[in-house]
């Protein structure tokens, strides 16, 4: 049977290159991507806070694809987000989360899914000099991943982006720590996608899903999107068999008609480990 998608274009809104990762992705449900030309995703927020980010990363990535849809005037759009931090559960560890969206303006529907990985080098460092720097630039994965540059103190926002050679960085740092109150710059990972071969294959794995996604439909109406929508928990411990907070069950939902249907989790997993129990672990 035909995807309803197939052979359908959408707008892709992204400034950094995303449409390499994405285009084959998408392809496999024949869907088309087309990037709008000069468009700016970074007035909805940029990673070194030179704009603020004022809206959750779901709804800057809405705003992205909307943005894209109304410069292409296609009523399909497409359009991806990412976040990094702390990890939640090792804080040592960097996090980053990527989301992708797909807005369905004909069924008035919306479809996303989300991947976190630690597999990133999300990370910065205060220095003096290029050979103070030795030690974070190996963990940043330097010179295949590139590098902001910035004063510590400034009193005007100075950037040096995408920077991908040694020479290149050395004059960074020079230029930030002359003009810095205390003689220090902030060097730091450049995470914009198309700087940052981690975070591609992060983006990858999210464009992945999210197709696969989009490739499963309503059993009752054929609606694209059918998926996991909650999650209910109460899997019994191994020990002492009383509920505990792991996922039991989940509930498989439409994005268009009101059809949903409860399962057993999908990894056929039937008893939580007591290091989750508040009874065997408290």
């Amino acid at each position: 049977m035909k995807h309803p998608y197939s052979g359908k274009e959408a707008a892709f809104a992204t400034m950094h290159r995303k449409e390499e990762i994405a285009v084959p992705v998408f392809a496999e449900l024949q869907i088309s991507l087309r990037v709008p030309q000069n468009i700016n995703t970074d007035e909805l927020g940029t990673f070194t806070g030179e704009t603020e980010r004022k809206q959750p990363p779901l709804e800057t990535a809405r705003l992205k694809a909307k943005l894209g849809m109304k410069r292409l005037g296609l009523p399909y759009g497409l359009a991806s987000e990412g976040s990094f931090g702390p990890c939640r559960f090792f804080p040592f560890v960097g996090e980053d989360c990527e989301i992708f969206l797909w807005i369905d303006e004909i069924l008035g529907i919306e479809i996303h899914e989300q991947v976190i990985s630690t597999a990133t080098n999300f990370s910065s460092a205060t220095v003096s000099s290029l050979e103070t720097a030795e030690t974070f630039l190996k963990k940043a994965d330097f010179p295949s991943h590139s590098l902001i540059v910035r004063p510590n103190q400034m009193t005007e926002p100075v950037f040096y982006k995408g920077i991908c050679g040694r020479k290149e960085l050395d004059e960074a740092i020079a230029e930030c720590t002359a003009i810095s109150k205390d003689q220090l710059a902030i060097i730091q990972t450049d995470m914009r996608a198309h700087h940052n071969p981690m975070r591609q294959k992060v983006i990858h794995e999210a464009a992945r899903k999210l197709v696969k996604r989009m490739g499963s439909l309503c059993p009752e109406c054929g609606c694209p999107g059918w998926g996991v929508s909650k999650t209910v928990g109460g899997l019994p411990c191994e020990l002492c068999h009383i509920p505990t907070a792991m996922v039991k069950e989940e509930i498989f939902s439409c994005k268009a008609c009101t059809y949903s249907r409860t399962e057993k989790r999908s990894d056929g997993k039937t008893e939580a480990g007591a290091m989750y129990c508040v009874i065997c672990n408290p």
